[in-house]
């Protein structure tokens, strides 16, 4: 990406020097008008740098656009691959081996697990792409927001960590009810939990917290994770942005969760914050007006 902005650096000095160069044999053949000359060169390079400058800004967030993109393959590629390679060698291991009952259903149970990371990854694909080309409607009817939030953590709750140990604490008020897309905010709170999971250590507990205030809705997800840098915080609701290189990133992700939170919440007259947790961590907050 390095050619097309030496192709423009260049252009620009050419035609600069064409520009000056041709002014000055005008002042030369045309000394009485040297006053207009220079006004009309100094409107022109006026018109020009504020050009130069916007062409150089879309060329920069093109080469931009063009590295997340890159790292968004990458990512699914091994997004892909993990859980297909794990759910391969587990039916492969029953189709092999005499195992017992309580080992065969303790590998499908694993395998479950992988296929829903994998349902949940192409759910996130499918609509981020319907968000993109404003296809998604959103259609929206009254629904049980406490048993929606329950029924995630249960499930994400399930083999997430070796000690055994419950990773997610909740704190849910009962009977929470509100009018929305049950689909959009399903995809929201299983990002917004899942990335609290990811970016946290091994064990560290995870909490979600969902309270009616006054006439607002409030859910809460809390982690004592590594933290989001406060140069990084703007950026983090942007399509396919996750922070660090995806060559040397340890933690799985797509970039497309917290875009597709956003949006789901803009839809919903909703608001989230992002602030730092203490002693460690992030905690995001999404207000239901």
């Amino acid at each position: 990406m390095r050619k097309p902005f030496i192709i423009f650096y260049f252009l620009i000095f050419y035609t600069l020097a064409e520009l000056i160069w041709w002014s000055v044999l005008l002042v030369r053949s045309q000394p009485g008008r040297i006053g207009m000359i220079l006004g009309e060169l100094a409107v022109f390079i006026a018109i020009f740098s504020v050009g130069a400058y916007f062409l150089h800004k879309s060329i920069n967030n093109e080469r931009r656009l063009h590295q997340q993109q890159k790292n968004f393959l990458l990512s699914v590629t091994h997004e892909l691959k993990s859980p297909l390679a794990s759910i391969k060698l587990y039916l492969q291991t029953i189709q092999k081996r005499d195992l017992n009952r309580e080992q065969q259903l303790n590998f499908i149970s694993k395998s479950l697990v992988d296929i829903e990371r994998l349902n949940d990854m192409v759910e996130n694909m499918l609509i981020a792409s319907r968000i993109d080309n404003s296809s998604y409607t959103f259609p929206k009817e009254k629904f049980n927001l406490s048993e929606l939030v329950q029924t995630i953590v249960s499930r994400l709750q399930i083999n997430k960590c070796d000690c055994n140990q419950q990773i997610i604490s909740a704190d849910v008020d009962p009977d929470v009810e509100i009018v929305g897309d049950k689909f959009a905010l399903s995809s929201m709170i299983n990002n917004l939990v899942e990335n609290a999971i990811k970016y946290s250590g091994p064990c560290e507990v995870v909490e979600v917290k969902l309270k009616r205030k006054e006439q607002s809705v409030h859910l809460m997800v809390a982690d004592h994770g590594i933290g989001i840098a406060d140069v990084e915080k703007p950026r983090i609701f942007d399509k396919f942005y996750r922070v660090g290189n995806e060559d040397t990133r340890n933690t799985k992700g797509t970039g497309l969760g917290l875009f597709i939170v956003k949006h789901v919440l803009d839809k919903h007259d909703a608001t989230i914050k992002v602030r730092d947790n203490k002693p460690s961590g992030s905690i995001f907050e999404v207000v239901f007006a």
